[in-house]
Order: C-alpha cells, then structure tokens, then sequence
C-alpha cells in the first residue's frame, strides 16, 4: 500500500504543472442589491491592495507572520507531515474541521487555486505546494504571501492592512502592531478589535500566543517581547470609506455577518463574484431615517434611535435605521437593542389566553403586588399610600393592556400554571430568540440575554433588539403564524449558480382567535391607552408602550412596537452605552412619547400608497382558566325603584338622553410626505423611487408625527425588592 500510494503521488507530481496566477487571484467584486433585485446597495471590494517588495517589508512582521501560521516555514519542503496526519485523524474523529497549510499551501491556495473544499484540491495544492518550493526561494514565497494573503477590513496585503488598522504605512510598523497584523491572518472577522470588547479579548489572546512564539524562535528580543505581551498597541480612528456613509454600513455589514452564518467564507464575500440580493426596500430605510430626523429631539448626541420594520407573514426585514451615521459608530441598536419595558408584555397576555383565560377575566389591579418569593411590584405613580396608583382588585386584561398596569401582569404570571416559563416559551414561538450564552458581543439578532423565567419576566427586564421585537409583533399581526426574520432572499454566484434561496415558512405560534384577542388589547392602547399618539397615522393600529428601568430604578429605554395589518414596526430611544439613565436628559421620557411619535412619522411613509385594511374582531376566546377567583366583574345589581303613580294627564315624552361614550375624534394627524402610488411592499418600488436612502431630511422639531395625542402615560416598571 505504501508504494502504490508513492507511486500515485509520483504520478501526480509529474502531471500537475504549477500553474498560472489567477488574475487578482480569480476574485471578482461581490454586490449586494435593494430588494427591488436592480438597485445596487452596495459591494464588498476585493482588491485593496499595494504590493510592496521584500526588503520593504519590516522585519518584524515577517518574523510576527512565520511565528502565527508556520513556525517551521524555514526549514520545511512546503508541507507539514506531521500537521496533515494530526489533522487528518482529529477530522475523522469528527472534530472541528482542521487544515493543516503551511505559509507555501495558503499562497498556492490564493494565487493559484480556488477555495474549493476538496480532497482533489487539497492533493493538487500539495503538489504544487512542493514544485513551488523548488523554482522560488523562500523570501520570494514570503514576499508574495505577505502581498496577497487577507487581512480583513477589505485590506489584501500588509501595505493595505497596515494602513487600514493603524493609518501608517507597513515599513513604519512596531513589534506590537506587527504582532496584531499577524494574529488577524488566523480569522479577520473574530479578531479584528473594531468588532467589540470579546473580539478585542480574544485578539489579545492571539497576540501573545504570537510574540511567545517569536522569543522562542529567538526572532524577537525576550525583554521587549515580555514588554509587549502587557497590552495591544492603540488603534487610530481610521476614517471609513464614504460608501459606508449613513446607513449602508450597518446593511453591508448585517449581510456580511448572515453570509457567514449561511456558511460563505471571507474571500468569497469580498472578492467570490457574488450576487446577494436582500429585503431591504429603499423606501423603507428612507422611512426609518427620515422619521427619526422629524420626531427626535434635537441637540442631543448621546441620544440614539433604533427602528426596525418587519413584514408580517415574511419575516422579511424591510427597513431600520441603527441610531447614528456607520461613520460615526459601527455599534448597531437596531439589532443590539435594550430591555423593552412593559412593550413585552402582549407576549404575557398571549401566554394567559394560551392558558385559558380570557380577556374579560379579572387581575389584581391595587399596587403593589408582592409575588411568593416576597418580591414586589407596584405601579406608576404615587398612590394613596406612596406605593403606585391603584385599579381596584378586579381590573381585566384589556384595561390592564391599555393602561399598562403592571401588577395585574405580575398577577397574571402567577396565575399561569408555570407562568414565567409559559410566558419565554410563547415569545420565543412569536419571534423572541431565547438567551443563547455562546453568543458574545452587542450584535443580539439571534440571542436575548437576560431572557430567563422569571416572575418578573412580563416586565421586560431582559435586552431585546428592535428587530425581533418588530418580528414577534409581526406574528401577531398576521394571525398567529409566525417566520423567522431574514435579510437575505438569495445569493448568485459568478458563474450564475443559486446558491442560497430563502424560503418562507410559517409556524402556528398561537391560535388565529387567540392572536385577534392579543390584537384588539393592544388595538385599545392605541385607540384608548398609553399609546394615543399614533392615532395619528389616520388608520386601523395596534402596539404597546415600554419605559424600562435599571437597577438603579432609572429608565434606561423607552419603546413604541405596533403594527397595522401590513407592517410591524419598533422604536427604541436609549442613552449613551444603552443603560444610562434617560430621566433628566429626555423629558418626557415615557414611550407614550418621542417612541409612540417616532412610530408614527416612520409609519405614515411606510403606509403611503398603501389600502387602509383592518383588523378581524375579538373572539373573546374563553377558555378552561387554570385558576379560579378571575372571572369577570359583575357590578351588583341597582336597587329597585318604586314606581310612581301616573297621571291621567299625558304627556309627550323626550328621546331618552344618551350616555356619553368616548370621543370618537381622533387626534389631527401632521402633514406627512408626499403621497405616492409605489407601496414599501411592492418588489420594484425601489427601482420606481430612485430617492438616495441616505439624503438629507429636513424634520419639523419635537412634535413632528405625533400630532395631538393626550393620554395620560403609565411609567412600566420592573419588579422591586423591599
């Protein structure tokens, strides 16, 4: 066996020439397209890149990359023996997938193959691997590897990555950023220390494995390597491309992140020739930018508004505005987001009517309310007593709803046989990820941290990204069936081949009468509740408020979420690093305020153009209630009136005087945009609307989208030990 498989290799070396460089190594531009399928959002470059000769390269870095990635680069043919057999048998093992290339294997693989995982690809980079190392010395390999190899932030090359992470050119690199150039090789994305606190901890880890190897390899001095380790070097404030301006950053960077969940590789993405065509709508981002500008307070730089739209019935991301200008931060809130207060509580009523109970049925309204573990829970405002208004004893879900009334949901959550897990169980049906403790970072898309069963879990106490609030919502909105949120509809590559195409799918997460009942609750707080303000947008709507509280019991968020029929939309305000407090800073700070208006101005551009459809009926769904003592209030008859004796004498009697009932004016709506006949739902509005995303606005101050709501708001907050 062992020379028969000599002899096929000796086969092979003699048939495979080394063959020619790939031009720019067979990349090609990837671009990533609007929903509309033809108008280009953006594209990921491939080739920024200064070759720069040898002798120009710092010796340091040299040293730093043959210490990261093959440390027996001077002595070896091009291969690693004993690497390939220890990653052959850990990959038979069914481990994590290892490679096992030298420095010569990565540059074949570049320059002269493709990134095809294949054992025959594997057997041609050998071969070519060992001939390689024949006709060029070993500096000419290291010169070309260190002018080709991928560094992350679009940097191809040591010249363009040196000024891409420290705005210098590479012969004026130092030891430490020579040692940080040459860890980002191993994985740009997870190392680069742009991407967040974990990343940066993880590339300090890398770093010192480097400068470790370099003292023992004796190419780096002992004492200065020692000097070094302490800490990484400072990382300038390198200015980004103007095509990441506005809010294309956060969407190339969003896709960026899905394409390698969706298991494309970095070169494939910056330089594969791909198509990506996304659910991005133009119109929708305009729509979210564009109501923040109006309804946002302004001077207030520490202020950032996240928005997130969600089609009901798709999951498709269609628009959301990130808080800031990419240029300015890269940190997303649209998809880092923050805890949702009391706009988290419809998932708590849909867990109760889930259970059995109903919308009529009764809760404890009085504050405050103390839970078994002798936690407490009370509700905005003073009260009699200092300890929160009171509702009475027997307040229903509805006026619970529309008030906002904390102590009936905690009530509710006790009711529910298992409550707190009952509750996290339906809003991860909804569209809630549940808290995925492997996930690290601010990017929260596919994780909630915090989210556990709690008692005080209707409260909203977990972090939530706008995105997902937006999408459960969604499932809401569209009957109880549910679909994962997604931004991506397919991916083409260069030589025309569907790679990726997403396909919809909708899970039943709650019964189509049950999620009307949910619906017409939250129809209440916007007709009659907390959230009045978007009475403004002149059509059939449902949502809830949330203010959340800190620790500190100072409001860190303030939230709007609501839909109608067509869309589902979320706002976020927050402060600074997302937990500071906004009291004293944004007044008023409730999200019956700037949240529930902010929804408005972006709504009313996303509804331009679109039918006015309403919403099914309730069903006053009443089920089996797992617990007595919830039935609804029954006012005690009045006492009987003896009659008085009537006259002989007639008289005409007058129409009996109606009792009032509530206003049915709504509040006058704020001009908004100019109508237009191409809806934020149809795929080639974008092509139709050719309007920059990111053009400037001018917006019409504090009240702009809020016209004339006045109802009084309800402060949601959490739970609280005495």
């Amino acid at each position: 066996m062992a020379l028969l498989a000599v002899a096929g290799f000796t086969v092979l070396y003699q048939a495979i020439d080394v063959p020619n460089p790939n031009e720019d190594f067979e990349t090609q531009t990837s671009f990533v397209y609007y929903a509309d399928g033809k108008t280009q959002l953006g594209r990921y470059a491939t080739q920024n890149r200064d070759s720069i000769s040898y002798d120009e390269m710092p010796q340091s870095v040299k040293d730093a990359v043959v210490a990261a990635e093959n440390r027996s680069f001077w002595t070896d043919r091009g291969l690693d023996p004993k690497g390939i057999v220890r990653a052959a048998f850990s990959n038979a093992k069914g481990n994590a997938q290892q490679g096992a290339s030298t420095i010569t294997q990565q540059y074949v693989k570049i320059l002269y193959l493709t990134q095809e995982r294949s054992y025959k690809r594997k057997m041609k980079e050998a071969v070519v691997s060992l001939k390689l190392q024949r006709q060029q010395s070993k500096q000419q390999i290291l010169e070309g590897y260190l002018n080709t190899i991928y560094f992350g932030r679009g940097a191809y090359g040591i010249e363009a990555a040196a000024h891409a992470y420290f705005d210098k050119p590479a012969k004026d690199l130092t030891l430490r950023e020579s040692a940080v150039l040459a860890s980002v090789i191993n994985n740009p994305t997870r190392f680069d220390p742009a991407n967040g606190k974990e990343n940066k901890e993880a590339l300090l880890e890398r770093y010192q494995y480097v400068l470790s190897g370099m003292a023992s390899m004796g190419t780096a001095d002992a004492a200065k390597v020692d000097k070094a380790r302490e800490k990484l070097p400072k990382f300038p404030k390198v200015k980004a491309e103007s095509a990441y301006a506005g809010q294309k950053g956060f969407m190339l960077e969003m896709i960026k992140r899905e394409l390698l969940r969706l298991n494309f590789t970095e070169q494939e993405i910056n330089g594969g020739g791909l198509r990506v065509y996304t659910t991005f709508s133009r119109k929708a981002m305009d729509a979210a930018k564009q109501g923040v500008e109006e309804a946002r307070p302004k001077g207030k730089k520490d202020l950032h508004v996240a928005v997130a739209s969600v089609q009901p019935g798709t999951g498709a991301l269609r628009g959301f505005y990130a808080g800031q200008d990419y240029l300015d931060s890269q940190l997303n809130w649209a998809t880092a987001g923050g805890s949702p207060g009391s706009s988290f509580k419809p998932f708590a009523l849909a867990a109760g009517i889930d259970a059995g109970y109903s919308l009529k049925d009764t809760f404890e309204g009085n504050s405050p309310y103390e839970y078994p573990n002798g936690d407490r829970v009370r509700n905005e405002g003073s009260g009699p007593d200092g300890l929160g208004n009171d509702y009475g004893d027997k307040i229903n879900m509805i006026k619970a709803t529309e008030e906002s009334v904390n102590t009936a949901f905690a009530d509710l959550t006790e009711s529910i046989p298992d409550g707190p897990d009952k509750i996290l169980d339906m809003a991860n049906k909804l569209g809630i990820p549940r808290w995925d403790k492997s996930r690290t970072g601010m990017d929260h898309l596919r994780t909630s941290p915090g989210l556990q069963p709690i008692s005080g879990i209707a409260l909203g106490s977990a972090t939530v990204s706008p995105v997902n609030m937006a999408n459960a919502y969604a499932t809401i909105a569209n009957g109880g069936k549910s679909a994962p949120v997604f931004m991506i509809e397919k991916v083409v590559d260069e030589s025309g081949e569907t790679r990726y195409r997403h396909k919809v799918s909708n899970d039943r997460a709650l019964d189509e009468d049950k999620a009307a009942d949910v619906s017409y609750a939250m129809q209440q707080v916007v007709q009659n509740g907390t959230g009045a303000n978007a009475q403004a947008l002149g059509r059939p709507a449902a949502g809830k408020t949330g203010t959340a509280t800190n620790a500190d019991d100072h409001v860190s968020s303030s939230w709007f979420v609501g839909y109608t029929p067509q869309m589902s939309t979320a706002v976020m305000y927050v402060k600074g690093s997302g937990n500071e407090s906004l009291e004293g800073y944004l007044e008023p700070f409730y999200g019956a305020t700037y949240p529930t208006m902010t929804w408005t101005a972006v709504m009313k551009r996303l509804m331009d153009g679109l039918p006015v459809e309403e919403f099914p009926p309730p069903a006053y769904v009443d089920g089996d209630a797992p617990e007595e003592g919830h039935l609804p209030y029954t006012p005690p008859p009045k006492p009987t009136k003896k009659p008085k004796p009537t006259k002989t004498t007639e008289t005409p009697s007058e129409s009996p005087t109606k009792t009032p009932g509530p206003p049915t004016d709504k509040p006058s709506n704020t001009p908004g945009p100019p109508t237009s006949t191409c809806g934020v739902l149809d795929p080639n509005c974008d092509s139709q609307n050719p309007s920059p995303t990111d053009s400037p606005t001018n917006g019409n101050g504090n009240g702009g989208g809020g016209g004339g709501g006045g109802a009084a708001a309800s402060r949601e907050q959490y739970a609280y030990r005495e």
